[in-house]
Formats: C-alpha cells, sequence, structure tokens
C-alpha cells in the first residue's frame, strides 16, 4: 500500500471531547486470559507468525513484508481456534495466508495448528477485518476470502452487526482479483437466507449457495451446529468483471 495515513482504527477513534467513539463491530471482544497450551504456542511462534495491531499504524505499512514475499493473498475472517488455518493454509503453500482473528487466546490455539499443519505461509492479526479490508487491502489484490461461521447475531436488532451486509459486499467485491473467491459457511438459515440475498444484490460479485466445501476441516463450531440438528450452509461468489 501507499505512504498515506489511513483512518484510526476501530476502537481508537474518539469524539472531539476525548471520549471514545461507540461503534457497530461484528464482533465482541471476549477474555484473552491463555491456557496453557495456548501460551506455550504463543511464546514459541508469536514473534515469527502475527502482526501487532500497531504495525498496521505505520507509513507504508504492506502485508506482503510481513509475510517476507510477494504472493497471492488470501484472507480468512474470524479464523477462530485455527482448525479450518493450518489445513487450508497447508494446501497452498504458493500463497500468503492472512488469518484475521480478534479473540487473542484463539490466536494463540491458531497459532498451534498451523505449526502442526506446518504452515508457515500463515500470518495472524487481530485488527477489525472489516477495517482491514477496507483500508490496508488494495483493489484486485484478494485470490480467495474465507468467511467461516461468523458471528450469526441473531437477535433482530443485533443484525446490523453481521459482517455480510451490502456495504461490506460492495467492499469485497472490489479487492477480489477477477474471478477472485469468497467462501463462507453458516450453520444459522436465516443468516444463510441473509447471505445469499445481499451477496445476489451485489453486481460485482456472482455464485450462491454450494455442495459443502470439502477441503474444509469440520470445526468445532460446524460441530456444535450439527449437534442441534442445524443444517451447514456453504456459499460461494466469485468476482465478476
Amino acid at each position: 500500500m501507499n505512504d498515506r495515513v489511513t483512518p484510526t482504527r476501530p476502537h481508537r477513534k474518539l469524539t472531539d471531547d476525548g471520549r471514545r467513539m461507540r461503534e457497530v463491530l461484528s464482533y465482541s471482544r471476549r477474555g484473552s486470559r491463555f491456557t496453557p497450551s495456548q501460551q506455550q504456542a504463543w511464546d514459541a511462534h508469536h514473534e515469527g507468525w502475527v502482526i501487532p495491531d500497531v504495525a498496521v499504524d505505520e507509513p507504508g505499512f504492506a502485508w506482503s513484508q510481513w509475510f517476507g514475499r510477494e504472493a497471492p493473498l488470501i484472507i480468512e475472517i474470524g479464523s477462530g481456534v485455527g482448525e479450518a488455518t493450518g489445513v487450508l493454509a497447508a494446501a497452498r503453500p504458493e500463497c500468503n495466508v492472512l488469518a484475521l482473528e480478534v479473540w487473542l487466546p484463539g490466536v494463540a490455539a491458531g497459532l498451534n495448528e498451523v505449526a502442526a499443519a506446518e504452515a508457515s505461509n500463515v500470518r495472524f492479526c487481530s485488527v477489525d477485518a472489516v477495517w482491514a479490508i477496507e483500508n490496508l487491502v488494495a483493489p484486485g489484490a484478494v485470490r480467495e476470502l474465507w468467511t467461516f461461521f461468523p458471528d450469526p447475531w441473531p437477535k433482530t436488532r443485533h443484525h446490523k452487526r453481521r459482517i455480510v451486509s451490502p456495504d461490506f459486499a460492495r467492499t469485497v467485491a472490489s479487492r477480489l482479483e477477477a474471478g477472485g473467491l469468497w467462501r463462507l459457511a453458516t450453520d444459522w438459515a436465516q443468516y444463510a437466507e441473509q447471505m445469499l440475498a445481499v451477496l445476489d444484490a451485489e453486481p460485482g460479485l456472482e455464485g450462491g449457495a454450494v455442495e459443502r466445501w470439502s477441503e474444509r476441516p469440520v470445526t468445532k463450531f460446524e460441530r456444535k451446529g450439527l449437534a442441534v440438528d442445524r443444517d451447514i450452509v456453504d456459499v460461494a461468489y466469485h468476482r465478476v468483471g
């Protein structure tokens, strides 16, 4: 990216009188305490595989600097504990895989999964995904975007917090390379309906519901949905034009 000054990251915006500005985000911050195994993974790998939040504020920030190479970029929004991240990244060694996850114990667990899969092409960052893609990703720079089991925000008054929205769909369409793919999965039927309605309405994207992506490992979120008899819906849209 160029040397322009990007807007202040979420949770850092202030009003004119110095008060923190309330923002609508697609997630809520959870606890940050590590288990012993997460602490061990963090200590072993975070220096090499975790991009500090403050790094994105630096002039001239570029993801490629942190991967140590220029390569096709894949972004995963909400990598959770990394069950899918390591496996999918290991199968794509030619790509840089950026895992955006705000829950630090999940990042630590993901480091363990990535190490086990020997997927050295993954970097984690805990910056808000919507903000990062809007401000730190160039148009046409993303080969694939993965959004597996995002928070469904089931209460009607919280639907505005769902990450799949018309504005974000427009942003994603602009950031995908020609033919680039956005893969999603959810176990909430109403959210699946919203995803399809929003993405069908975005002229820069084309796709729909698809068969389960066989490469995607069954994660704990998917197992929880299956345990209560929810249908898992996979969705895939590609950039057109």
